[in-house]
């Protein structure tokens, strides 16, 4: 059985989601967000690490997965959120906890079958697969998908360390 960390990164807001699995069943564990209000954006990335940090004490999650950093429009957007995101991984790099990242549109395509669906297709596919109630937030439930869709590839992952 996998203890699963998903972390949907962000400056203002980083989602983290926790279910358990073992690559066939998942069940819902716990889920939240690390908000900050604070103007000055280096402060707002020391929440974030202290954040994750205590997520990651709290759960003991032995494997984490977190979303790719894609290319916005806004070029310092982009920057903010790989510093928001780098931040998360720093906190995470303590833990006996290994790693995996996910972009946008496979997570998406993991759960709902479809790369382009919307983050309220994706809220609606974790609330079915995790039996439970609709989450309280759409960074929630990006963060529970980042978890689920890592969950669903650990079949693919023994095979490949098997071969290694």
């Amino acid at each position: 059985m996998y203890r699963i960390l998903g972390i949907d990164p962000g400056s203002r807001i980083t989602g983290y989601g926790i279910i358990d699995s073992d690559g066939r069943k998942s069940s819902y564990v716990g889920s939240g967000v690390i908000r900050s209000s604070n103007e000055n954006f280096l402060e707002r990335l020391i929440e974030i690490f202290l954040g994750i940090q205590e997520v990651a004490t709290d759960f003991s999650p032995n494997q984490v997965a977190i979303e790719q950093v894609f290319l916005a429009q806004n070029p310092t957007s982009a920057l903010k959120l790989g510093q928001a995101r780098g931040v998360a991984v720093a906190a995470i790099a303590g833990t006996n906890s290994k790693m995996y990242e996910y972009s946008a549109r496979t997570i998406k395509q993991s759960l709902v079958g479809n790369g382009s669906a919307s983050k309220e297709q994706v809220q609606h596919m974790v609330s079915v697969l995790l039996s439970s109630p609709k989450t309280k937030s759409l960074d929630e439930s990006d963060a529970l998908a980042i978890a689920l869709c890592h969950a669903h590839n650990i079949p693919i992952i023994k095979i490949k360390e098997r071969k290694v």
